[in-house]
């Protein structure tokens, strides 16, 4: 077994482990590109391996998704197909873990009207809000993993040839996500605990606001009461412990929807709808977006902010330290998944119930008056640096550094 292939044995095992968690005789759905069928066959496998009752696979091509984006009348774009959400819902309904195996294009959409993207991100986002209900509750087990497809690894790579571009965007993935180590398992466990301490330390302050400060950042966020920071593991419905994002590096929770004021500067580009929005600017007031700015992708960045009512506001705070080991490699990946996860971020849009107390069980009544903003969609935009820092403001109005520099001020074991 060549070296790759060992890599791609454990990357696999590593996303039914301590990915999904896949429990015997649980359905397992894998959303692919038809790329990653070697790894989807590997996973497949194992999967079956492990006691899965049934692997269902749902395959995407992005070429064809281009073609159907650019040639189908509106009316099918603006209607997503009622079969597929009853066989969504009919699966997580049924207990089935998911699984995404994720590298997509972030140009593929480059040169298609906005407005027919927009309207299909609409169809899917309210099509499949009962499905999606049960990924953001934790009601299932759910992780996604990357794979590079190669118009991902060119746009990384752009100076190298295919071959060599994904021959070293996997040697990223591969080292990012700890599979390089001699024990991925334990290192994962490891890890895990690091984060573990992060979220208990945030969990026990309770701040009532965080302040950013940074070149074209200046930022105050409420957070809402008895809010719950999370990060690395956590654990569904049923008490299966998984991890959602593979890599992670992230401690997580919840701004209150009416609570943001100040302005926001990315500082990495955003990667939504096939298409790329970069150095943006978000000023709120009122946790609204009231103004924005952006020197390229401007359109998109508009037709996102106006999905619906809460595409204007935040429904995640995330906080990344600039030495976790996808910022350390240098790169820019144009994919949400890793850039995230070398960046504080924020999230346009909806809101983790589980990231306050009791938020699982609330009606969109009392989530508005809690605070949780509620949207079809959740959009990360990556806002961190080396020059970031971050104070906590307390119950009684003080001030204690979070963030200095880009990196923890507090002293973790």
């Amino acid at each position: 077994m060549t070296t790759h292939q060992n890599r791609l044995e454990k990357y696999a095992e590593l996303a039914l482990n301590k990915g999904v968690n896949l429990q015997a005789d649980q359905g397992l759905l894998i959303n692919a590109p038809i790329e990653a069928a070697d790894l989807v066959r590997i996973i497949t496998a194992k999967a079956y391996g492990r006691g899965a009752k049934n692997v269902h696979v749902e395959w995407s091509d992005e070429i064809l998704s281009y073609m159907k984006m650019k040639n189908a009348p509106m009316s099918v774009l603006e209607n997503f197909p009622k079969w597929k959400v009853d066989a969504l819902e009919g699966m997580v309904k049924e207990g089935y873990s998911l699984l995404t195996v994720y590298g997509p294009n972030p140009d593929l959409l480059k040169g298609v009207d906005s407005d027919r993207i927009a309207k299909a991100n609409k169809a899917s986002g309210e099509a499949l809000t009962n499905y999606r209900e049960y990924i953001m509750n934790d009601k299932v087990t759910w992780s996604i993993v990357a794979y590079p497809q190669a118009s991902w690894a060119e746009k990384v790579f752009p100076e190298d040839t295919t071959a060599n571009a994904q021959k070293k965007l996997w040697e990223q993935i591969f080292h990012i996500t700890r599979i390089d180590q001699p024990d991925p398992i334990k290192a994962w466990d490891e890890h895990n605990e690091k984060l573990r301490q992060a979220r208990e330390y945030l969990n026990a302050k309770q701040y009532k606001k965080l302040h950013y400060k940074a070149p074209g950042t200046d930022l105050s966020i409420d957070l809402v009461k008895d809010h719950i920071w999370h990060g690395g593991s956590t654990q569904s419905e049923q008490g299966v412990e998984f991890n959602p994002n593979m890599p992670t590096e992230e401690v997580f929770t919840m701004p209150h929807k009416y609570g943001v004021q100040g302005t926001v500067s990315s500082t990495k580009p955003l990667s939504y709808g096939g298409n790329l929005i970069e150095n943006f600017t978000l000023t709120f007031e009122n946790g609204k977006v009231v103004d924005y700015t952006a020197e390229s992708g401007k359109e998109t960045l508009k037709h996102l902010l106006e999905s619906d009512d809460g595409a204007k506001r935040l429904g995640e705070v995330a906080i990344v330290p600039n030495e976790s080991p996808i910022s350390q490699s240098g790169h820019i990946f144009f994919n949400t998944l890793y850039d995230e996860n070398a960046s504080c971020h924020l999230a346009l849009g909806k809101a983790y119930p589980t990231n306050v107390k009791g938020g699982s069980t609330m009606t969109k009544e009392q989530m508005d008056q809690q605070g949780v903003n509620d949207s079809l969609v959740h959009e990360d935009f990556m806002m961190g640096s080396a020059e970031l820092d971050i104070d906590g403001e307390t119950q009684d109005g003080k001030f204690e550094p979070i963030f200095r520099n880009g990196s923890w001020a507090i002293e973790f074991e």
